[in-house]
């Protein structure tokens, strides 16, 4: 019998480690990678340009809408419900494109309904990034008639969906992993938002918040390019100046500003999960309804209607209202009703299943809400240094950070859509405050609530891989059993049941020259099928495949997933046998790594440093003493 023990040696092996991975097209694999990002890049800018187009017949879809809703005019000129003339006849509008939605999901698709990115980040969670190709055209159809007839919502919501479709049927006509897949979804969906609002970096920071669940150059570099081609779009089809201008320039607020908008971050952070609970909970309400939920959406349209008589600036899209907002222009009374009656309105429509977005009105609430409370500040506290402008700024974004929490979307936005620099210090401070009200108070938020009632879980961490981060070296077992080929299998049962210290589930095969010849298992040694008089060497069933001692354990489990393997002779740059890497060690390093976020043990002993200082101060007096 001839055994090793490769503690103490190593065996020479004829095969070498660079040929192995060259069999494994390693090397090779990594170029294919660089150019699947090429390509994956090429048909993210060409969703992105579609997109584009997309987004801009959604503006005129949306405008003809209204003018035929509200108006009776057959133009696609910019319009608005609120200046409409049909007195008590307004309530009915919106319910009778509550109808026409609800028949739209009834024979079309169901997926129509809802505000998009919830809908998006559960089909690239379940299904593989797959949507419906109907989705592409009937998300933009039936958001039109919803705005057009006076909904509450966003233009922004059902492009994104749009977007998100488009980019998941190229995915799925051609020959592309559901990973790809999942970037071109996302490239069409943040390229949508770049198309409406010309903020192609909070585009990029939506996707990595709240879509690909991920932050990899095989991603973001799609996205990313996806993105900067619809803000592009933005500026040719719509207009080069932020979305929503503020006249003067906002000065960098002091300290005690600061402070006061940490504070009004924190309330609206507060107010963003009341918000939030109340949508579900009036959502909850229609499932208990007992009628069809097709007829859903005309009911919201109908309370969406009544509120729009009473309060003409909650019907639409109201993009107008989040600029007068922010230009401090308007009355007390009027920034109430876009506070409490947008939000009303805007709640009932959304929680009744019809289709429209969520960013816009969270922000109109946000930042009437934000404004108002800088009226509050500013009489309670004359010098304190706040504006109404920047407050509502800071309400607006902060409302957002703390319903999505996509922190880093909701300042970038803010700053892209308006075009203060100045205002980046607090909306950091009121966002932050926002984020951190609303992860102890709710446990899902508007995006993610609805698909976790659904029993879909979505990653609330960014962390790096940790196999990218730990090398085979750091995990490897050096106690393998080395066997000859040319020994019996009954011969090496009957060894090893003397050998009772040994009790690994594979056994390295070697020849006579020490060549390593491949891994057998232990359950096959074992098995009862097998001739006990044949050498063991007829159990190999894979050809050999190693991996060096600097290699990363990502590139192990990749080696032991495309061979179907459960461990790997790990070899040293002179080609020696150093060790065996099972699944074992490698659970075992994230094992290591879970203890980092768990174990709390202090590195510096304040006591240890203290007792070294009087044992210092005591030898510095006995020497005094000594020379005395």
């Amino acid at each position: 019998m001839i055994k090793h023990n490769m503690l103490d040696n190593g065996i020479p092996i004829s095969i070498s480690l660079q040929p192995t991975l060259e069999a494994e097209h390693i090397s090779q694999k990594q170029t294919k990678d660089k150019r699947r990002v090429l390509t994956i890049s090429l048909l993210a800018i060409s969703v992105a340009v579609c997109i584009s187009f997309i987004a801009k017949f959604l503006i005129y879809l949306i405008n003809l809408v209204t003018n035929i809703s509200f108006h009776g005019s057959l133009s696609m000129a910019a319009a608005t419900p609120a200046n409409n003339t049909l007195g008590v006849w307004v309530i009915f509008v919106p319910a009778l494109g509550g109808i026409i939605i609800g028949l739209m999901a009834l024979y079309g698709s169901k997926a129509i309904r809802g505000h998009g990115i919830p809908e998006a980040m559960e089909q690239i969670l379940t299904n593989d990034s797959k949507i419906k190709p109907a989705i592409t055209y009937l998300k933009p159809i039936s958001s039109a008639i919803a705005i057009g007839t006076g909904g509450p919502f966003g233009a922004e919501g059902p492009i994104i969906a749009t977007g998100g479709a488009l980019g998941s049927t190229i995915g799925q006509l051609l020959k592309i992993t559901h990973n790809e897949r999942k970037v071109l979804l996302a490239a069409g969906a943040t390229a949508g938002m770049a198309a409406i609002f010309g903020s192609p970096i909070a585009a990029i920071f939506l996707a990595i918040e709240l879509l690909l669940f991920e932050f990899s150059p095989r991603s973001i570099i799609p996205v990313a390019l996806a993105c900067i081609t619809g803000a592009a779009g933005h500026h040719f089809l719509f207009d080069s100046g932020p979305v929503f201008p503020i006249a003067h320039t906002i000065e960098m607020p002091g300290n005690m500003a600061l402070f006061c908008y940490s504070i009004l971050g924190i309330l609206i952070g507060g107010l963003s999960v009341l918000v939030t609970k109340i949508v579900y909970f009036i959502e909850d309400l229609f499932e208990k309804l007992p009628i069809h939920w097709m007829w859903w959406p005309a009911i919201g349209g109908l309370f969406v209607g009544i509120i729009g008589y009473f309060a003409p600036r909650t019907l639409g899209v109201g993009y107008n209202n989040i600029t007068d907002v922010l230009s401090a222009s308007l009355p007390i009374k009027i920034m109430l009703s876009l506070c409490l009656l947008k939000f009303t309105s805007w709640a009932i429509a959304l929680a009744s299943g019809t289709s429209g977005g969520t960013l816009a009105p969270l922000l109109t609430i946000g930042g009437a809400s934000g404004a108002l409370l800088g009226v509050v500040i500013l009489y309670l506290f004359p010098d304190c240094g706040i504006t109404i402008t920047l407050a509502a700024l800071v309400g607006m974004s902060a409302m957002f950070a703390g319903a999505s929490r996509a922190l880093l979307t909701s300042i970038i936005f803010a700053l892209e859509t308006t075009g203060q620099s100045n205002a980046i210090l607090a909306l950091l401070a009121a966002c932050t405050a926002a984020y951190l009200v609303s992860f102890f108070l709710m446990e899902n938020t508007i995006m993610t609530e609805k698909i976790a009632r659904r029993g879909v879980k979505t990653p609330d961490s960014f962390a790096p891989n940790i196999l990218d981060e730990i090398s085979v070296a750091d995990v490897i077992e050096e106690n393998g059993l080395v066997l000859n080929e040319e020994n019996a299998i009954g011969e090496v049962r009957e060894w090893l049941e003397q050998e009772k210290e040994y009790k690994n589930n594979f056994f390295i095969i070697v020849n006579n020259e020490n060549a390593f010849k491949g891994i057998i298992s232990c359950s096959s040694l074992f098995s009862r099928q097998q001739d006990i008089r044949k050498p063991i060497s007829t159990l190999i069933r894979r050809k050999p495949v190693t991996i060096g001692m600097s290699s990363s354990l990502k590139t192990a489990v990749e080696m032991m997933v495309n061979e179907n393997v459960d461990v790997l002779p790990v070899v040293s740059d002179d080609q020696n046998i150093v060790g065996v890497l099972s699944y074992s060690n490698i659970l075992s390093a994230y094992k290591i790594d879970m203890a980092k976020f768990h174990r709390a043990d202090p590195h510096i002993s304040i006591k240890r440093g203290a007792l070294k200082m009087l044992i210092k101060g005591q030898k510095l007096v006995s020497t005094s003493k000594n020379r005395n």
